[in-house]
């Protein structure tokens, strides 16, 4: 896909991995409509940078536990940017208060992860299908986890909610080609929790094979290498993990 004058929807858009995925698609041609909650600042402060760069920004504040959020996302990316081409489901729910165990289960707690990891993705593509098939067809890329293959014990909503989102990812690629195509990637470490210490970043990093966590940018390029470059990719779900998996 040619992705100059593209529209991109970027989930979670603001900080993070979302940060560099909103860069790369800017910097490879799309107009991006960033989503956010909370961040405010963060959003304005990135749709500034990607006018730097030479494209359009919007952003749309969303919650994605609020079913009214995920048609009102669409069509506001549409207000504001006129088309949509592509579809990047990177906002996700990662607990990090009380273990997400078998002992600590609250089931408030898990409907709000799957909520967001893994209904909110399936709303947005199912509204954002038209504007998606209308130039000729577009993209989705899911940002799974390779937590979905090694479920962490203490964090079970998230891994089996990432765990959905790759059959979700699998399902939506069959029924929506051939004009749309609905790849998944999986990071293993792309940016460790503010609240993980060093001896905990110390401890993972020495499980993975290429010795070290891997980066945002690392991850937006490859997202960026599906939407342009993989046209005759569909239903795939990409680890990018320096190898963590292979252990």
């Amino acid at each position: 896909m040619n992705l100059n004058g593209t529209v991109a929807l970027v989930t979670g858009g603001a900080k993070r991995v979302g940060r560099a995925i909103v860069l790369e698609l800017a910097r490879a041609g799309c107009n991006v409509a960033i989503h956010f909650r909370n961040s405010h600042t963060e959003a304005e402060q990135l749709a500034s940078e990607v006018g730097r760069i030479g494209r359009r920004a919007v952003t749309i504040r969303g919650d994605l536990c609020d079913t009214a959020s995920w048609s009102a996302i669409i069509r506001q990316t549409i207000d504001g940017l006129d088309r949509l081409d592509v579809l990047v489901n990177n906002a996700s729910v990662f607990l990090t208060g009380k273990p997400d165990s078998i002992d600590a289960f609250n089931h408030q707690q898990w409907e709000a992860v799957y909520r967001v990891n893994l209904v909110a993705p399936m709303a947005l593509s199912h509204h954002a299908r038209p504007y998606l098939e209308a130039h000729g067809g577009g993209k989705i890329v899911n940002l799974c986890d390779v937590s979905a293959e090694r479920p962490l014990p203490k964090h079970l909503a998230y891994s089996t909610s990432k765990a959905a989102l790759i059959a979700l990812t699998k399902g939506l690629a069959r029924v929506m080609a051939p004009s749309v195509q609905v790849n998944g990637v999986a990071p293993g470490i792309a940016v460790f929790p503010d609240e993980y210490s060093a001896a905990l970043r110390g401890k993972l990093t020495s499980q993975v094979p290429l010795g070290r966590e891997g980066t945002p940018r690392e991850v937006a390029r490859l997202v960026r290498f599906l939407v342009e470059s993989g046209d005759y990719i569909t239903g795939q779900v990409i680890p990018i993990d320096g190898g963590r998996s292979l252990i």
